[in-house]
């Protein structure tokens, strides 16, 4: 994560920060790591930066793909912003996908998204893995 500059953004850095701590709990029971290599990292860092989330989630789901060992080329994100607020959901896709631009250009081949408000977000529901990829090279 960057260093906040303002004591506005130090308080969303440790909102962000706490509800990390709350994801990697309820993350832990279903075995997926909070923490990840430096491509999540710097996209969990991006958004939370650019979307000001009240709570993210990132799964690296390229295990589930042909690729190699501790690729990070398949993503499925949960971000739940405000900045989401009166937006379709296209557009909310679009916002993702705009902060997430570098990334999707230097190699993440899949990003899976679901961006919601914290008013229209169910905290109880999980953020399940995608299915086992059936296709790719090799298979």
């Amino acid at each position: 994560m960057s260093t906040p500059n303002t004591l506005g953004g130090y308080i969303r850095f440790l909102r962000v920060v706490r509800q990390v701590r709350v994801t990697h709990n309820v993350m832990s029971t279903h075995r997926v790591p909070v923490s990840g290599g430096p491509v999540e990292m710097r996209m969990r860092s991006k958004l939370i930066d650019q979307l000001e989330p009240e709570h993210i989630e990132i799964l690296n789901e390229s295990h589930k793909h042909n690729t190699p060992p501790g690729a990070e080329t398949h993503f499925k994100v949960r971000i739940v912003s405000e900045k989401f607020d009166g937006k379709s959901l296209l557009k909310k896709h679009q916002m993702v996908h705009e902060v997430l631009k570098e990334e999707l250009e230097a190699g993440v081949h899949a990003l899976s998204i679901e961006a919601k408000t914290p008013s229209n977000w169910d905290k109880n529901v999980p953020l399940e893995p995608s299915p086992p990829c059936r296709g790719g090279f090799g298979l």
